[in-house]
């Protein structure tokens, strides 16, 4: 994974759009996002549209997470369009090879086996049996005495006959005739989260961003991931480093902690506070998700760091509200 990849999708999991859709994947709500099909605009995701607005933008939205890496895709069907104006509402027509009228009837080919005569399904006919035009025997048994042996097409307009029509379509919107060279054809697609993008999330990585933001929008300058310098020479790195300008230059140091359990180990305590004790910032806190453990609390509170517990961005953001005075 490239540091270019991962810093894109950085900047998009600052957009509250993208930390929506996000949240159904990562909470299990979707699994695969699959398009459903309608005959005004084709393939639709109404999931999408509800939080992007419209379907345009929707779709333009999908393929943006895709182009970074946050969203993987795979092949869900082929639509064809107009070419006039960009309906999905498209027929197929078969058209005369002769003189390209679509007004063509076709039928089946039936091969009488034993005398080997061959035509149309409707010669055979006789009420409600099929009987041999040729030999008069009466046909009883497909793919004994009988069998398929294709189509048949004629056309109404010119009365030729013929085995292959030739397609085209129209648009039932703008009224307008095209062929399949001439037409859209456009692929549709499903998505599902990409394996980087749940890597990420396992890290706090979707919640750092609006975090940063956040700082930001404070008037903090702010690093992701920030490095300070502790007083025994080493560069620390902490998930997110803020700090204001001026004289009296204030240092906010951060990191995140995310357990897959009920509670975060006092052990991430214990290894910020080692960063801390040489760094010396003027704050420390440490993001838990979704919480802290007691004895991480206990230590936390000893080792004068704050903690943040939160299941999401928005209880994150707001207990920072509350533990960064401006």
């Amino acid at each position: 994974m490239s540091k270019t990849s991962k810093d894109k999708r950085v900047e998009v999991y600052k957009d509250h759009r993208a930390q929506l859709l996000l949240s159904k994947f990562l909470s299990g709500e979707l699994n695969k996002l699959e398009p459903i099909y309608n005959t005004k605009y084709g393939y639709r995701y109404p999931i999408v549209e509800k939080i992007t607005g419209d379907v345009q933008s929707a779709n333009e939205f999908l393929k943006h997470l895709f182009e970074v890496g946050i969203l993987q895709r795979e092949l869900f069907d082929k639509i064809v369009r107009c070419l006039h104006c960009g309906s999905a509402n498209v027929s197929v027509h078969y058209s005369c090879p002769y003189c390209k009228s679509f007004k063509v009837n076709k039928s089946s080919l039936v091969e009488h086996v034993p005398c080997g005569y061959i035509d149309t399904e409707e010669k055979f006919q006789k009420k409600d049996k099929l009987v041999c035009p040729k030999c008069r025997k009466e046909l009883t048994k497909l793919d004994v005495d009988y069998r398929k042996a294709g189509a048949w097409c004629t056309c109404n307009e010119c009365d030729k006959s013929f085995d292959i029509p030739v397609f085209s379509h129209l648009c039932r919107d703008c009224h307008q005739d095209f062929t399949f060279g001439e037409a859209i054809y456009e692929d549709v697609f499903s998505y599902s989260l990409s394996e980087d993008v749940v890597r990420e999330a396992a890290l706090g990585w979707i919640l750092i961003a609006p975090i940063k933001e956040f700082l930001e929008s404070r008037g903090f300058e702010v690093e992701s991931p920030g490095f300070l310098k502790g007083k025994s020479g080493t560069n620390h790195m902490f998930d997110l480093v803020a700090s204001r300008g001026g004289k009296d230059q204030k240092v906010t140091a951060l990191d995140l902690a995310a357990s897959t359990g009920n509670a975060v180990s006092e052990q991430v305590v214990i290894a910020m506070f080692a960063k801390v004790y040489d760094v010396a910032p003027d704050k420390a806190c440490l993001v838990a998700i979704p919480k802290m453990s007691k004895n991480g609390s206990k230590l936390a509170e000893l080792y004068k760091i704050k903690v943040i517990e939160a299941k999401n961005q928005k209880e994150a953001i707001k207990a920072l509200k509350e533990g960064i005075k401006e």
